[in-house]
């Protein structure tokens, strides 16, 4: 009986090898279903699963070079942007054949430099950004329940910036998955992660942080970042805050406890780091940048790649102030909208109908109209 099941085995092997000669596709074996890929000169340790159900299972690279190292093996492609598609297979146990496909696209940061034209000239009219007093009950209340005087220390107005978005950033945990608390504002949002053990996606992050700055008389408001496409399954919320010191609009990014810096060690703002990245200019994220405390951030895996993506337009509350996007009551909020010429919907702008419930979408070329200075 044992040698019937080992005959069976080495027939049904030699079945599955013999289909796999058959599609005259290259071939990887692999005892293991973790994979190393060395994608250009990034080497990603066991960034790969290896899923013979799914068929192909796809690897994206904007790579010149891709290496696959299996326990076992590995192999190595030559990417040609103008071939696009490399099949081959991986064969698991030396039975389960996982057919794979490499596939390239243009780099998100390559996407980003063709997008570096805007219209200064765009005329269109867009409601005046609005950011709520300090005085407002809400937010007099926050400052006092959140003892955000303390968190923000004494110190100089940048530190006191860079201060509350680290104690929002160790207060909360980001998680990408959790639906949104309602209501969503910073007490709340605090107060059910706490009570509840959980996290909160990027925009609750970055509405918790544009509520505490509002109520220690910061002008500041959360920017949604998007990529290019209109139907997307990722982007990013940070905050951008007005630095009266400075003179300027500066990134804080609460969910990577981030911020962005030249050459020479000055804060940029959203507008600067998108004009660099375009141009190649130097561009560092502060060291202590990380993900929930577990993993650190580089410039190249949060600027050049993640960021570079959400990079390509981005939108705003027109009226920063408490409870922005609570929804209550019929309210309706009003957004602006920054695309570059070449963004793929340029109109229509749908203002707000005083006799409809939904929210305004108003849509602009011009940065200056984007990046006014509060009043």
């Amino acid at each position: 009986m044992k040698r019937i099941k080992l005959g069976l085995l080495l027939l049904l092997t030699g079945m599955v090898q013999l289909s796999i000669a058959q599609t005259k596709l290259p071939v990887i074996m692999a005892n293991s279903t973790t994979v190393d890929i060395k994608d250009g000169e990034n080497l990603k340790k066991g960034t790969w699963r290896i899923s013979p159900q799914i068929n192909p299972d796809v690897y994206l690279t904007s790579a010149k070079e891709v290496t696959f190292y299996t326990d076992i093996s590995s192999m190595t492609f030559k990417i040609n942007p103008k071939v696009g598609v490399y099949n081959f297979i991986i064969l698991l146990n030396g039975k389960d054949s996982a057919k794979t496909q490499i596939k390239y696209e243009p780099s998100r940061l390559s996407v980003l430099k063709k997008a570096a034209a805007y219209n200064y000239k765009d005329s269109r009219y867009v409601p005046t950004f609005t950011y709520q007093s300090k005085d407002n009950p809400d937010l007099v209340r926050t400052r006092q329940e959140l003892k955000l005087d303390s968190v923000a220390g004494k110190g100089n107005e940048v530190s006191r910036i860079l201060n509350v978005m680290h104690w929002v950033h160790n207060t909360v945990r980001h998680d990408g998955n959790c639906s949104n608390p309602s209501p969503p504002n910073a007490i709340n949002l605090i107060k059910v992660c706490r009570t509840e053990n959980r996290g909160v996606n990027c925009r609750m992050m970055a509405t918790i942080l544009n509520e505490c700055y509002l109520s220690l008389g910061f002008k500041s408001r959360f920017v949604i970042c998007m990529p290019k496409e209109t139907r997307f399954n990722d982007c990013h919320v940070i905050n951008t805050v007005y630095s009266n010191d400075l003179n300027k609009w500066i990134w804080v990014d609460p969910t990577f406890d981030a911020y962005v810096m030249n050459e020479k060690g000055e804060l940029l703002g959203l507008a600067e780091v998108r004009e660099r990245l375009i141009h190649n200019k130097p561009l560092i994220v502060n060291p202590e940048a990380n993900w929930n405390r577990k993993l650190s951030q580089t410039k190249e895996d949060y600027l050049d790649s993640y960021m570079a993506k959400n990079l390509y337009r981005i939108q705003s509350p027109i009226d920063s102030k408490y409870g922005t996007e609570s929804f209550t009551d019929g309210k309706r909020v009003g957004y602006l909208e920054l695309l570059p010429l070449d963004g793929l919907v340029q109109t229509p702008q749908k203002p707000l109908d005083r006799d409809k419930y939904s929210n305004a979408y108003y849509k602009t070329n011009n940065p200056n109209l984007f990046w006014t200075k509060p009043e």
